[in-house]
């Protein structure tokens, strides 16, 4: 009898081996991305490229564990998860208000601390974002709020 589970078990490990989520790769920077619409300083750039870009933009590096089953599964569920937030190669397809509220929540889970998600830190240690970073990011899209506010006339939102 436990013969037959370890078989059973073992071919169902084998058999979901084959059943692979889609990939969310994009071979080039989309026409919609935010940086070909606002501007992203280097230093800005290496942070989003380190800690935010594999769940947030159309461009996952994915690890050589990510070929196993269940993981795989796990990690493009993160990543569907975290696009469905906030899609940096989408940007430019929200609304203005849309992008300034997306923006207030960058701001807020970075100041948490909420971003990148401890799970994604267990794996990617040098994702986690230093006190210096937090400021960098926030500072970037504080000044992105107030250009998007100023240049489609959105009503000032006074800070909490």
């Amino acid at each position: 009898m436990k013969k037959k589970i370890l078989l059973t078990l073992l071919a169902i490990i084998v058999i979901i081996q084959f059943i692979r989520p889609s990939k969310n790769k994009s071979t080039e920077i989309s026409a919609n991305d935010i940086s070909r619409h606002y501007a992203v300083q280097a230093n800005v750039d290496g942070i989003l490229k380190r800690s935010c870009n594999d769940c947030h933009t159309n461009n996952t590096t994915y690890p050589w564990y990510t070929n196993i089953q269940p993981v795989g599964w796990w990690m493009q569920w993160h990543v569907n998860e975290g696009k469905s937030h906030l899609n940096l190669s989408e940007f430019a397809t929200y609304a203005a208000k849309r992008q300034h509220h997306k923006l207030e929540e960058v701001i807020e889970m970075v100041k948490e601390g909420a971003m990148p998600l401890n799970s994604y830190l267990w794996i990617h240690g040098n994702a986690k974002l230093s006190a210096e970073d937090q400021a960098t990011l926030v500072n970037w899209a504080d000044v992105l709020m107030k250009e998007i506010t100023i240049k489609n006339n959105l009503p000032a939102v006074e800070k909490k």
